[in-house]
């Protein structure tokens, strides 16, 4: 799968097959993670692999993340406050999307949860006080089926075109 291809099949899958990860699978994955460009190179960023059952359904308490409990996986992307106070969260997230577009290039779906209470986090994985959790991302299997929520997403918003969203030199100057 070429790159855009890939960036085109990529969707946010919310169920989950409970087959684990194979390791080295997961390790490409993560790797794609830890390449990623950072501003400075300073790379602000640590990630936590989720996998056991119980912390799973802890962090899946949030209103929009009650499906992190059956991936097989969940990445906690933190970033360091103290090495990168402004541009830890943009790299952060450069890092966990090249993850997304690994994964999904492995044939594993995922999701990024942004519903999460950080404190509750920090304490559950202990992670130190300069670090932010930026997000989280389910990693797995996408289970067969029909899903309800993403046939809905996909029927209510449709992508919008590039005449709607990009300009040229000036915003809302036709880009053609």
């Amino acid at each position: 799968m070429d790159v855009l291809e890939t960036i085109t099949v990529r969707k946010s899958i919310r169920a989950y097959e409970s087959t684990p990860i194979p390791a080295e699978i997961l390790g490409r994955v993560l790797e794609a993670g830890r390449i990623a460009p950072s501003a400075g190179n300073i790379q602000p960023w640590h990630f936590i692999v989720v996998t056991d059952n119980e912390k799973r359904k802890i962090l899946s308490k949030g209103l929009f993340a009650k499906f992190l409990a059956e991936a097989p996986a969940v990445i906690v992307g933190c970033g360091d406050v103290e090495s990168s106070p402004k541009w830890y969260t943009i790299d952060v997230s450069i890092a966990l999307e090249n993850m997304v577009l690994a994964a999904t290039g492995e044939g594993l779906g995922t999701c990024w949860v942004g519903s999460f209470q950080e404190e509750e986090v920090k304490r559950l994985l202990g992670i130190p006080d300069r670090y932010r959790v930026v997000s989280l991302l389910a990693v797995g299997y996408p289970k067969e089926g029909f899903n309800v929520t993403q046939t809905l997403l996909t029927l209510v918003r449709k992508r919008k075109s590039l005449k709607e969203i990009i300009s040229i030199d000036n915003f809302g100057k036709a880009y053609t």
